[in-house]
């Protein structure tokens, strides 16, 4: 009979106790070690000693390794594992920059180890069916993906502005759904908050299969948020991925035009609307499962560190268009 696979924690904040929640209640593994220099500030593991850096979680005996450190320290800690050849899901972002991001995902290649990048948006049950459904052709050609992700600045954020702890989701998800990379990314962003970062950002991109793409971010606004709408020839799908509802209106037949009130504000067609019974399993615990699969030999369903070195590449093209007032072409 096969044994468990042992897996350990780096970074036991906001994000790590619900890592370590998961990770003791996923089948065929045992959360054995965790550790933060900071100490275990949450209560998360309680039963387990606090390890103080990575070397101790190697030490530990562990299979893999979950990452959710601030992510200034990411390559240092990711690296680590890797030398020790301990496979990893890091939170996302990758990495800070493109070239710590490069060096991450080359190692971890070159090593044949499988490394992952959390990015939690894409297990949300409504972009799941959301891509099923626009790869089955329920939208027919994609015209425009849009998306919409404020809300109140989260004190916890303390290394990086709006774009690469928020936006960061809008960019990965817009690429997975879409299965197309970004071309060209234009923005502007602000600094209202009195921090050194920005804390909002609006986002207007073209992706190499000429889907066009918006995207408004913020941490100002005083509701919360996260709205993703696909438009195509054949209708739009929304996804709500805080209720974790999908709806799709149709592209329709009913012509409004017959009441010009009634069209003012419907449009010339319309056609049916329907919001879809979706099982609603927590995203975390996809994404726990998915790596699980990878690490035992199926990684059809993690985010890859390639595509991750790809989002820090479209982070990093969207902060310089905001700062020089261009568009940023990138390459694919």
């Amino acid at each position: 009979m096969a044994r468990n696979l042992r897996a350990g924690l780096i970074g036991l904040g906001m994000m790590g106790r619900h890592h370590a929640r998961n990770l003791r209640a996923l089948e065929g593994v045992d959360l054995v070690a965790v550790a933060d220099p900071g100490g275990d500030v949450h209560g998360t593991a309680p039963d387990l000693d606090v390890l103080p850096d990575a070397e101790s979680l190697i030490k530990a005996g562990i299979d893999y390794a979950v990452v959710a450190v601030p992510t200034q320290f990411h390559r240092e800690v990711a690296l680590t594992f890797a030398d020790a050849g301990v496979h990893c899901l890091v939170e996302k972002p990758l990495a800070f920059d493109i070239g710590e991001a490069e060096e991450i995902a080359r190692v971890f290649e070159h090593k044949g180890l499988v490394g992952a990048v959390g990015y939690i948006e894409r297990y949300n049950p409504a972009l799941q069916e959301m891509r099923r459904r626009i790869a089955d052709g329920q939208l027919g050609q994609i015209y425009q993906i849009s998306t919409r992700r404020q809300g109140a600045f989260p004190d916890r954020i303390h290394d990086v502005g709006v774009v690469k702890d928020l936006a960061t989701h809008d960019l990965d998800l817009t690429t997975w759904v879409a299965q197309s990379p970004y071309a060209t990314v234009g923005a502007v962003s602000t600094r209202r908050s009195g921090r050194n970062d920005e804390d909002m950002v609006s986002i207007a991109g073209r992706l190499a299969d000429d889907t066009i793409t918006n995207h408004m971010v913020n941490w100002l606004s005083p509701f919360k948020e996260r709205i993703t709408v696909v438009t195509g020839e054949k209708g739009a799908l929304v996804g709500d991925t805080i209720k974790a509802d999908l709806t799709f209106h149709a592209n329709g037949k009913a012509d409004t035009n017959v009441w010009e009130t009634m069209a003012s504000f419907r449009g010339v067609s319309e056609g049916d609307s329907v919001r879809y019974a979706l099982q609603r399993t927590e995203p975390l615990r996809t994404e726990h499962i998915a790596f699980r699969n990878a690490v035992l030999g199926d990684p059809s369903d993690i985010v890859t560190m390639r595509e991750g070195l790809h989002t820090v590449r479209v982070v990093e093209a969207v902060l310089e268009s905001a700062q020089a007032g261009r568009t940023v072409s990138l390459s694919f």
